[in-house]
């Protein structure tokens, strides 16, 4: 939730675990062509994993209940000073991504002082939306946490953001709602791709646990590179999770990016300039990512 991250709950230094490293990951099947492989080859020695929703994920980290997480990528930018960034891996897309939906009972240039409600599942996705509705499109909706259920029941409620794998479900919903993919919005306005999260390290962790962090950045880029080449037999793993056909898995897998090319970093720092002119970041931010020869490339 973005009061949650606003709030903030600055950087504490906690006291780095003893023996486990800590590792978080997103439990959204967007996840899956990384964690699957990671899942089948088993645990990576000296590391535990959790996996909960984005917001929750931010926390821990933050709270250094976590060592490295799957973060929103507006987590990091809020304490980017005490993270670093895993090259290579992210969670993005250039042009539509299917799970990050503002579904709406009118058009969405229509949404001007009407309410629109937000999941609490992901900061990044509520700061994406913010800009699109008042930078993008100049308008002054207002903003509310809530729920898809409320978007029925309350009259007055006129959109709901849905994220993850509550936005794949609501797919087949049949309430005559508009469906606009935020990811597509972006591309259309800015040219770039979205990244929606990062890998992020703790400084403290990174000074405790060089060898441990060094693995396990090796075992995720083998992950993602397994992931990458059996989209179609993870597509058949867990498209029961939503449920959703195999086929419509795959498809949706296809448009998710795992990958921080430059280019992605290029979007990922657009975002953050549109932050700081919002008043959100204090500062430009810049990326601080480990050395590629520090983890063993």
């Amino acid at each position: 939730m973005i009061e949650e991250v606003k709030s903030g709950i600055k950087m504490e230094p906690e006291t780095i675990h003893v023996q486990h490293a800590k590792l978080g990951i997103v439990n959204f099947i967007n996840t899956s062509p990384i964690y699957v492989p990671w899942q089948e080859i088993g645990p990576l020695n000296g590391w535990a994993v959790e996996e909960a929703p984005p917001t929750l994920l931010n926390r821990h980290l933050v709270q250094g209940k976590l060592d490295v997480g799957n973060i929103s990528s507006y987590a990091y930018g809020f304490n980017a000073d005490r993270y670093y960034i895993l090259p290579d891996l992210s969670i993005s897309a250039t042009g539509p991504v299917g799970s990050v939906i503002l579904l709406s009972k009118v058009p969405i240039e229509e949404l001007n002082e009407k309410l629109v409600l937000l999941t609490p599942q992901s900061a990044t996705s509520v700061n994406l939306l913010h800009i699109i509705l008042e930078d993008f499109l100049g308008m002054r909706p207002i903003f509310r946490t809530g729920n898809f259920k409320e978007l029925s029941a309350n009259p007055v409620a006129q959109a709901y953001l849905a994220i993850g794998d509550e936005a794949l479900r609501l797919r087949s919903n049949r309430d005559n709602l508009f469906r606009s993919d935020l990811a597509k919005i972006w591309l259309d306005h800015t040219g770039l791709s979205f990244v929606f999260a990062v890998w992020a390290i703790r400084e403290e962790s990174w000074i405790a646990w060089p060898g441990k962090i060094r693995l396990l950045h090796k075992r995720l880029s083998e992950c993602y590179q397994k992931g990458l080449k059996e989209l179609e037999r993870i597509s058949n793993l867990v498209a029961h999770k939503i449920p959703m056909t195999s086929s419509d898995c795959l498809e949706y897998l296809k448009g998710i990016e795992l990958d921080l090319s430059e280019k992605k970093q290029q979007g990922l720092l657009h975002f953050f300039r549109l932050l700081h002119d919002r008043g959100d970041f204090p500062r430009v931010l810049k990326l601080k990512m480990l050395p590629a020869d520090d983890i063993g490339h």
